[in-house]
């Protein structure tokens, strides 16, 4: 009789050798913590790549998925449903408002608001909404993209992300797609054609390397869209609900988007994705759709998501963590240390050689990290880390840096 197999074992048999896989097999979590099958702890740096901005097992998103499920899980868009119709307005309100001229102010919704949801289940689903939803407006192609950018790996998403590992074995890419550098006006402008329908651009590049746009570079290129008629959309899928200080980025640079794309963290760490569009935004009917995009169930997870984010003050604790655990982080004296840059509690530790080695040994500490790239260490805690949970981080990273060093 053959010894029942572990669960290394059993992924490795039936999935697909896709992921990168890390030797240790997560089974639950609480907070800020996660917790490993031999029952180790880990103090969380990566929520689930940005996911896990309220934490994990949050019993408030918990009822309330558990008490919808109860009564309607699904409902497909052909009907009007009660929960979608609430969230829906509940994310336009939460949206940053803007007057037409691009600055802020708090009046309500209108053709100069970002007023129109489309839902999804992923980032990479709202960005191919959004590149479909620019060309059915404008009736144009030309879509502009950053070097570094990342939007997702589904064909058009997978277009406008930046780099050759990820497009080659699919290749050849949808038309249309240019990229230029990110935080390069002119080069941005030099770019642009009749033909340019939209640009796409992370207000934090998050697999780049964790890097902010430059306040310049990012309200010269809205100005110049609005000016000239090519829509702007902003991908905020890493970067919203209270990541950086903010309930979404673009509040930290007065910019006004076309078109916003959401996911990750919208709905407490179920799959959620949305597009949400000024009133000029046109798309045909049935031209797309999506069977599980709203669906009830994560729009109640998402209102309580939202409410406790709201109702915890996470946005500003995130703002006040971030600003602690980077001066903190300044403090580690290793020449390995290259730059450290973020905002809010999205930061990333560039180093002078490659990072794998000292996420690994992080691990091995009971931190959880990410890389951003082969020279970047990122940190995406949940909002709901403690100030005593980022100094044990800030110490790993300096035992390691310095071990690595000796």
């Amino acid at each position: 009789m053959s010894k029942t197999k572990s669960t290394k074992q059993i992924e490795e048999q039936f999935e697909l050798d896709i992921y990168p896989r890390r030797e240790v097999v997560i089974v639950r979590g609480k907070a800020s913590k996660l917790y490993d099958d031999k029952d180790r702890e880990y103090i969380d740096c990566a929520s689930n790549v940005g996911v896990s901005n309220i934490g994990h097992a949050n019993e408030q998103v918990a009822t309330a998925i558990h008490e919808q499920y109860l009564r309607l899980a699904n409902c497909y868009s052909m009907f009007y449903n009660d929960i979608r119709a609430r969230f829906a307005q509940k994310l336009v309100e939460i949206m940053p408002h803007f007057n037409n001229n691009g600055n802020k102010n708090g009046n309500g919704n209108g053709n100069g608001q970002l007023s129109k949801v489309f839902f999804c289940n992923s980032g990479s689903e709202a960005v191919e909404a959004a590149i479909k939803f620019a060309r059915a407006t404008t009736g144009k192609k030309q879509i502009i993209c950053a070097m570094r950018g990342f939007h997702g790996k589904t064909m058009g998403a997978l277009a406008a992300t930046w780099g050759p590992e990820y497009q080659k074995p699919f290749m050849p890419m949808l038309e249309g797609f240019v990229h230029v550098p990110f935080n390069n006006y002119d080069r941005f402008e030099k770019s642009v054609s009749d033909d340019t329908a939209a640009v796409i651009v992370e207000v934090v590049q998050g697999e780049g390397g964790v890097r902010p746009a430059d306040k310049e570079y990012l309200k010269k290129l809205s100005q110049f869209c609005r000016a000239v008629g090519i829509l702007l959309i902003v991908d905020e899928v890493q970067t919203g609900f209270g990541r950086t200080g903010k309930m979404f980025a673009s509040e930290h640079y007065d910019i006004s988007p076309d078109i916003l794309c959401l996911a990750k963290s919208i709905a407490g760490g179920i799959p959620m994705g949305a597009v949400v569009c000024k009133e000029k935004i046109i798309v045909p009917k049935r031209s797309h759709t999506s069977t599980f995009g709203g669906n009830p169930l994560a729009c109640a997870a998402a209102l309580a998501s939202i409410d406790f984010i709201e109702k915890e003050n996470l946005v500003e604790r995130a703002a006040e963590l971030g600003e602690y655990f980077i001066e903190k982080l300044s403090e580690i004296k290793s020449p390995k240390i290259k730059e450290i840059r973020g905002i809010g509690l999205m930061i990333g530790i560039e180093l002078t050689e490659k990072a794998g080695p000292y996420v690994a040994a992080l691990m091995e500490m009971g931190v959880i990290a990410l890389l951003a790239g082969n020279f970047v260490i990122r940190l995406l805690p949940p909002l709901v880390i403690s100030k005593e949970e980022i100094d044990k981080v800030v110490d790993a990273l300096g035992d390691v840096l310095q071990e690595q060093e000796d």
